[in-house]
């Protein structure tokens, strides 16, 4: 019996390296990544810091800020490598880096930074959103199915969307959420 419970053993242990090192192989990418969101959060957090006075010394409120300013600042190399790819006459592979990066914000970004609130910060967030972003959010897509439908790209269609991009800044400079003109 004594020989028994020692292969047993034996092959528990190999059976626990092999899992170990399946599991290493298999999450060794989100560790990487979650690595880099750590580093880029405390390479950015100076940054963002001094953004906001200086935002609010310039009128921009806070709305616009967070949806313009600081989302142009924390995805500067995603645009340039989006810019880069589309200089290189590669528009798919612009096209999935941009959109990429909205729809991670939107379904990941967000909901773990709701959840995450219930844990720090001095009150929860929510996911209620005002209307005018309801309807910008829709707005969005629907001009991005439109120049994206076809397949094709050419400077129009880049026209159009910096078009719609300023269109929005100015709406969003002039018209804070929540307050009435008067």
């Amino acid at each position: 019996m004594h020989g028994t419970q020692r292969s047993d053993r034996i092959v528990a242990i190999i059976i626990a390296i092999l899992l170990t090192a399946g599991c290493i192989v298999v999450l060794s990418p989100f560790v990487s990544a979650l690595l880099w969101a750590v580093l880029l959060c405390c390479v950015t957090w100076p940054t963002l810091l001094a953004v906001e006075p200086a935002a609010h010394a310039l009128g921009m409120n806070s709305v616009f800020v967070g949806i313009f300013v600081v989302a142009i600042l924390g995805n500067a190399a995603e645009h340039a490598t989006a810019v880069t790819a589309a200089l290189g006459n590669r528009m798919e592979l612009s096209l999935g880096i941009a959109v990429g990066s909205s729809v991670q914000i939107a379904l990941f970004v967000t909901p773990v930074l709701v959840l995450a609130s219930l844990g720090f910060g001095p009150q929860p967030m929510d996911l209620v959103f005002v209307p005018g972003l309801v309807l910008t959010v829709f707005f969005a897509v629907l001009v991005l199915g439109q120049v994206s439908g076809d397949g094709e790209s050419n400077w129009i269609k880049g026209v159009q969307l910096l078009a719609v991009y300023l269109i929005l800044a100015i709406v969003f400079y002039f018209h804070a959420p929540g307050r009435t003109p008067q």
